[in-house]
């Protein structure tokens, strides 16, 4: 867990716990995640390894995952240093394809590059190139991702999971998730997987001073009886920080979270929260 107030008015809450059901039956968390700060900037990044017997590397995945969503932002970060608005533009002409693609293509070559490391791989160069999507599959994950800066965010997000904004007056999706069937998820274990990533930029203008901006792995929300349920949870997250402060909620995140878990999806789940406030 990681509580630091300041930058940017936003104090940070973050926790990921084991699911139920991994509890009993000893499989591992699957789920990253990471906070970079780059100058007067923000970066966040969530993901969640598929963690069937088909992609018995998805810790790993997931973990690179994070890593390249912050170190590719915190690089067209610094390339825009001081001047917002040009960021913004990039991010907002970018963001779902230059970028997506930048993201799609590192982390699979970065898992190529992990599972050549391996000393149970031999890998001749043939196989290497014919069975590179088997490899992605190995390592399979989604990811989500925001950029906050002072006056805008960038959100991202490839496969399940959720970007919820909530302040005193509502809680919404800053992003639609894609609903598939059954347990489906996009993944950046696919071919293009770029293709399918989804990006925004929102202008904090246009909130109020006191607000959060909540990411979590779908172990929380299918842990809800509907969307609602789900929302309003966020919000209630939201309303407690205001009453009983960061430390307080940090202190007890870890046991909601698991009772969530418990009584709901049995999942991982990993939640950052990013709670404004006026100064």
């Amino acid at each position: 867990m990681v509580s630091d107030a300041g930058l940017n008015k936003y104090s940070i809450i973050s926790r990921s716990i084991r699911g139920a059901s991994h509890l009993r039956s000893g499989k591992p968390n699957q789920d990253s995640y990471k906070i970079t700060r780059e100058a007067e900037t923000l970066i966040l990044a969530v993901a969640d390894g598929h963690g069937s017997d088909a992609c018995p590397h998805s810790k790993s995945g997931s973990v690179i995952a994070v890593n390249v969503f912050c170190k590719t932002m915190s690089e067209y970060c610094r390339r825009n240093t001081g001047d917002r608005d040009a960021l913004r533009t990039a991010l907002s002409c970018e963001g779902d394809t230059a970028i997506a693609k930048r993201i799609d293509a590192e982390w699979k070559r970065r898992v190529q590059k992990a599972y050549s490391h391996k000393p149970s791989q031999i890998i001749t160069p043939t196989v290497w190139v014919e069975d590179k999507e088997a490899i992605w599959k190995l390592y399979g994950t989604t990811l989500l991702g925001v950029v906050i800066t002072p006056s805008f965010i960038f959100a991202y997000q490839l496969g399940d999971g959720d970007i919820v904004y909530a302040d005193g007056h509502e809680a919404k999706h800053i992003i639609a998730g894609d609903k598939l069937l059954g347990t489906e998820t996009y993944s950046l274990s696919k071919p293009d997987s770029w293709k399918n990533a989804k990006t925004t930029v929102y202008r904090l203008a246009e909130i109020g001073d006191n607000h959060s901006f909540f990411l979590s792995t779908d172990g929380f929300s299918n842990s809800y009886r509907d969307e609602q349920s789900f929302l309003q949870t966020t919000a209630d997250y939201f309303s407690v920080i205001g009453e009983y402060g960061i430390d307080a909620v940090s202190k007890s995140i870890k046991a909601w979270l698991n009772e969530t878990s418990r009584g709901g999806s049995g999942d991982d789940i990993t939640v950052l929260i990013a709670y404004g406030f006026s100064l």
